[in-house]
């Protein structure tokens, strides 16, 4: 299949892979959480602190992993870090309690911290600057695709082998993964053996891997730090949605593993839908207009607004159906703001595009730690599934209005160097 594509295509593939896959090892704990706190007797506050467990070093490893990516490339950063995940999903299958578990997803969470920021760090060069929010858009969708198809994929190996053997076989399906990115992938566009002079021509000048740049690191964090923040608002209800949905429909209403992975199913394939269209919509507004602040936060402000009506929604019923397709209109509607905001970092600093992603996920990793944990806790004390999502639409209305603090047509500017003082004269001494 890579053959018979261009190679910023089979490139472009190759990433969606990885974001499918990262994330259908990410979110598989979540459908088989029924079976794991059944079988080491948790509480849904330990699941909880459990979900949480991946944000610590995913946190930590975004702005570090982003940028030994700039230094030291897409191919090698991602190569140890698909290593890390891959053995970090096995392990899972071998845990024996509560800290074991904990471990391996923290585990899990390193090995992940980078991916993101080093794939913008591989779009970067590999992508022409007015195809960004596409490519932003329909990586992240196959991302939502691996959540997804989790809940069925889980299910399936948890009736036929058990969830242990399950995380196994995940984890050996992401060292196949590992190889072949390896071996295809070349940092400098240049140096693949398959790419046209005319696909060359598109693209932007290629920054080599090992290429020497001090990072301005407190102007870059200043100057991203409004698309952290706004980034934060959609991490919670993305963590929320991840850690929790298919327990939602199990524990909510009843609903056995199979069923309860099919309703969780139908929300994530709609957020396939909302990533795809969100970079679209955000790239075609680029071209017919030339304006970019337009371009991204039109999108960005509709899907935040639009997500949290939908989640208002839910305060309003208690059917199952109209529950679900409310959720997955929250869900389409904030996966329309992935595309457009993952390209500003892109826009604002291409010099230095993995370290300005990793600080902007930075915030989704944040609210990762902090989101699945205040919902399990919020269940326990209160017997309630609906309120938990009051806090994601006070996050999303506070994201529309904070994505107008982000500028993404203003690119980052180096604060210049102050001239080293010209080396001193050595003295003279007189005659006496």
């Amino acid at each position: 299949m890579l053959k018979r594509m261009s190679a910023t295509n089979s490139v472009l593939f190759l990433l969606c892979l990885m974001y499918f896959i990262t994330y259908l090892d990410r979110v598989n704990i979540a459908t088989a959480g029924g079976e794991i706190m059944k079988d080491l007797g948790m509480s849904k506050t330990e699941f909880g602190v459990i979900l949480s467990a991946f944000a610590y070093p995913y946190a930590i490893f975004q702005v570090i992993g982003g940028s030994v990516g700039d230094k030291f490339g897409a191919r090698r950063t991602l190569l140890v870090c698909g290593m890390i995940w891959a053995m970090a999903t096995i392990l899972t299958g071998f845990v024996g309690g509560l800290v074991s578990l904990f471990l391996a997803r923290v585990l899990l969470g390193f090995g992940e911290g980078a991916t993101f920021p080093t794939a913008t760090r591989a779009m970067q060069n590999w992508t022409a600057p007015g195809k960004r929010g596409f490519a932003q858009g329909i990586t992240h969708a196959f991302a939502r695709l691996g959540n997804a198809v989790a809940p069925p994929i889980v299910a399936f190996l948890i009736y036929h082998v058990g969830w242990r053997y399950g995380f196994v076989i995940l984890g050996l399906a992401s060292f196949v993964w590992v190889a072949v990115w390896y071996l295809y992938f070349r940092d400098d566009p240049r140096d693949h053996h398959a790419i046209t002079q005319e696909e060359l021509d598109m693209l932007p000048p290629a920054r080599a891997p090992g290429t020497k740049q001090a990072v301005p690191w407190w102007a870059l964090t200043k100057r991203i730090a409004p698309v952290t923040l706004t980034y934060f608002c959609y991490g919670w209800t993305l963590w929320l949605f991840l850690g929790w949905i298919p327990v939602f429909f199990k524990e909510s209403y009843g609903l056995d593993l199979k069923n309860s992975a099919l309703f969780a199913s139908g929300v994530f394939f709609a957020g396939v839908v909302g990533d795809t269209l969100g970079g679209v919509l955000s790239d075609r507004i680029l071209k017919s207009t030339g304006n970019i602040t337009l371009a991204r936060l039109s999108i960005i402000v509709i899907g935040f607004l639009g997500a949290a009506a939908s989640l208002a929604g839910v305060f309003f019923t208690r059917d199952l159906t109209y529950v679900a397709l409310l959720l997955s209109s929250g869900f389409f509607f904030a996966e329309l703001v992935i595309g457009p905001i993952w390209s500003v970092p892109m826009d604002v600093a291409p010099k230095y595009a993995g370290t300005a992603s990793g600080l902007m996920n930075t915030g989704s990793a944040v609210a990762a730690i902090v989101s699945p944990i205040v919902f399990g806790f919020v269940v326990d004390k209160t017997g309630s599934w609906t309120l938990p999502f009051a806090g994601s639409i006070g996050l999303c209305l506070l994201g529309a209005v904070l994505a107008f603090t982000m500028r993404p047509a203003k690119p980052f500017e180096e604060a210049a160097e102050p001239a080293p003082p010209p080396p001193a004269k050595p003295a003279v001494s007189g005659l006496r």
